[in-house]
């Protein structure tokens, strides 16, 4: 029994809420509440790591669905000139928001070889350039290039940060970025159809904000180990199909996406598929082994989201009351049963001790002059790079949510990974050495 908890031990820290199983009937209230404060406290910043100086930007456009019976009859204004709490307040209280559909916007990449993200679910975004003002510029522009909508109208209100966080790789090995997400939130009832840029998005979809707090919808995406090593990559194919064969897959929690609108880029190759172009049977093999991700234009596959984006969206839906959305979610792993038993052993205190941190701990206002530690954001960028100590964290309920958890997980993943290696090795030796006997007494017999 110890066992089977180790293996399934997650990150559940409160019992579910049934109002969020059947959709939050105050979810209106609720993202008021969580906007206003985002906007009174913004997230402090991060600079980036020593030699590392690239920064990206990505934008969490929010958009409320006006219901059927609720139809605004006339064109909603927004007075830009009010300040930005009386604007989300106004807005929030409108007949057509109570009673409407909070969505959020995510893009789904186009296929691009060599590409770290290439199919993923993801936010509108992408690198700053000099010519940015700040990190929020970068997402206003980037959002406008990859997807053709204007963050700066009368119609949007620009809220605040999210946390920015160290994207490191690699299991924590090699440092890509600083990412600093940025929340939008669009007052019109209605949006025209988006202008969506080829080579970098191959659809955008609207995902109702109860979709991703359902408790149905979460699961689980499985991602070939060998593509994050990069010890991997020179040796080609067998190299990598050794690893997987020996460590299986690497598992994350992730969220199965019900779009309530989406929008398809037909410009993108293979959107509608060549019957006289089949993959060749080597390829599909090949595919079979080494890869679980969705090409861009498989339409059929669900859309899931998980990794960077997730950790991201985690935080956002971390500041709506009752700021317990991390409690669906659960710690990477592996499908290779000793492995996965191994790292469950080895990260078992960590994972209770950061536990008992994300559920005490709230998050630190910009404000705060104490000195912050920091801790790698693992694979893919999950968790963000800095915290505070627990008495510097005043409001209460707010907290750095997957992060908090995070903190030392991966560095302990790693030597769970030399300690399974040291395992197989000495089980192979030992088969090895019993095998010989074995056969050296069978001959002596004969």
């Amino acid at each position: 029994m110890l066992i089977w908890a180790l293996l399934h031990q997650s990150s559940t820290l409160y019992p579910m809420e049934n109002d969020i199983d059947r959709g939050c009937p105050g979810l209106i209230t609720h993202l008021l509440d969580g906007l206003q404060d985002l906007y009174r406290e913004p997230f402090p910043h991060v600079p980036n790591p020593f030699s590392v100086k690239k920064r990206a930007s990505v934008a969490v456009i929010l958009h409320v669905r006006p219901s059927y019976n609720y139809w605004p009859e006339t064109s909603c204004s927004d007075n830009t000139e009010f300040p930005v709490e009386k604007r989300l307040s106004d807005f929030c209280a409108q007949d057509w928001v109570q009673n409407g559909e909070p969505e959020v916007l995510f893009i789904k990449r186009s296929s691009r070889v060599g590409d770290r993200w290439t199919g993923h679910v993801a936010l509108p975004g992408g690198k700053r350039d000099p010519e940015d003002e700040d990190d929020q510029a970068a997402a206003i522009r980037e959002a406008d290039e990859e997807i053709g909508i204007d963050l700066t109208g009368p119609d949007c209100i620009a809220v605040g940060n999210l946390p920015e966080r160290v994207v490191y790789a690699n299991f924590g090995s090699e440092i890509l970025m600083v990412l600093c997400p940025f929340v939008f939130i669009v007052t019109s009832p209605t949006i025209p159809p988006l202008r969506l840029q080829p080579t970098e998005v191959a659809s955008i979809h609207w995902v109702p904000l109860r979709a991703l707090l359902s408790p149905p919808l979460r699961t689980i995406e499985y991602v070939d180990v060998s593509q994050r090593l990069r010890l991997a990559f020179p040796g080609g194919f067998i190299p990598r199909l050794a690893i997987r064969s020996l460590m299986g897959q690497m598992q994350f929690s992730a969220i199965r996406l019900i779009p309530s609108e989406s929008q398809y880029c037909t410009a993108i190759k293979g959107f509608i598929p060549d019957a006289s172009t089949k993959p060749s049977i080597a390829h599909n093999i090949k595919n079979w082994f080494l890869s679980n991700q969705a090409d861009s234009t498989d339409i059929a596959r669900p859309l899931l989201l998980w990794g960077l984006t997730l950790g991201v969206m985690t935080d956002f839906l971390n500041i709506l009351p009752p700021h317990r959305s991390i409690q669906q979610w659960e710690y990477p792993t592996f499908t290779t049963p000793d492995l996965r038993l191994i790292v469950s052993l080895m990260t078992y205190g960590l994972r209770k001790r950061n536990a008992i941190r994300a559920t005490s701990g709230t998050r630190p206002r910009q404000t705060s002059d104490k000195s912050c530690w920091t801790s790698p954001a693992g694979i893919l960028g999950l968790g963000v790079a800095r915290y505070y100590d627990l008495e510097d964290r005043p409001a209460a309920g707010m907290n750095y949510a997957v992060g908090i958890l995070l903190c030392g997980y991966y560095q302990r993943m790693s030597k769970a990974i030399y300690v399974f290696l040291a395992w197989r090795a000495a089980v192979a030796s030992i088969t090895g050495i019993l095998a010989w006997r074995f056969l050296r007494s069978r001959l002596s017999v004969q």
